[in-house]
């Protein structure tokens, strides 16, 4: 998968869009991935960090959304657990196949608001 952008690249790409189309909508990351050392991931899970909940949230439009690659990517049995358990709490989880992908699923979420 040489030249395919990292799951970082399109989360930034995104984040960037979305900032230029709604700025007074206020969107922010979940620190739940990254490698880290013993020592910080032990202090992160004690502060209540969770494995498996969507990197990015809106919280004006109840929408989370879970960013991936293009390509090569698949959902963990706790990010899938998270979306079931968000999708009945009556939020929006969008899993964003690259920045293009959760574009195009923002605007039609936005189009419907």
């Amino acid at each position: 998968m040489k030249g395919l952008a990292s799951e970082h690249a399109e989360q930034v790409t995104f984040v960037q869009w979305f900032r230029r189309q709604h700025p007074s909508v206020r969107i922010f990351a979940i620190p739940n991935g990254g490698q880290r050392n013993v020592v910080v991931a032990g202090k992160m899970k004690a502060e209540g960090v969770s494995r498996g909940v969507p990197d990015l949230y809106v919280p004006a439009w109840g929408l989370w959304i879970e960013m991936k690659r293009t390509k090569g990517w698949a959902l963990s049995p706790e990010q899938r657990d998270w979306i079931g358990y968000l999708g009945g709490l009556g939020h929006t989880v969008i899993v964003g196949k690259g920045a293009d992908d959760a574009i195009r699923q923002v605007q039609a979420f936005a189009s419907r608001l």
